[in-house]
């Protein structure tokens, strides 16, 4: 199986859906000129697709119940706002 490793530019919102191929490891979530970008692990010839949904939060605001795994935080504005980015299980 051949393995790359995919981009996928994310927006700052609490949910957002992401399509990725069945399979797909999730590795980080960091800022890339200025936006906040997620890289994957992913079989580039996996035809069918699998949705993520990815949730950000930022520090101090309510995070509803429910099951989520953490993935990375990230820092806008010069570190002025904190968010926390999480994929929903």
């Amino acid at each position: 199986m051949e393995q790359r490793i995919w981009k996928y530019q994310l927006e700052i919102t609490d949910d957002q859906v992401i399509s990725m191929p069945t399979g797909a490891e999730i590795l980080t979530v960091q800022m890339q000129n200025g936006k906040p970008c997620l890289w994957a692990l992913v079989d580039p010839n996996e035809e069918t697709k699998i949705y993520r949904l990815i949730q950000i939060y930022g520090t101090g605001n309510p995070i509803p119940d429910g099951n989520r795994k953490y993935i990375s935080s990230i820092q806008i504005f010069n570190g002025d706002l904190i968010f926390h980015v999480f994929e929903r299980i």
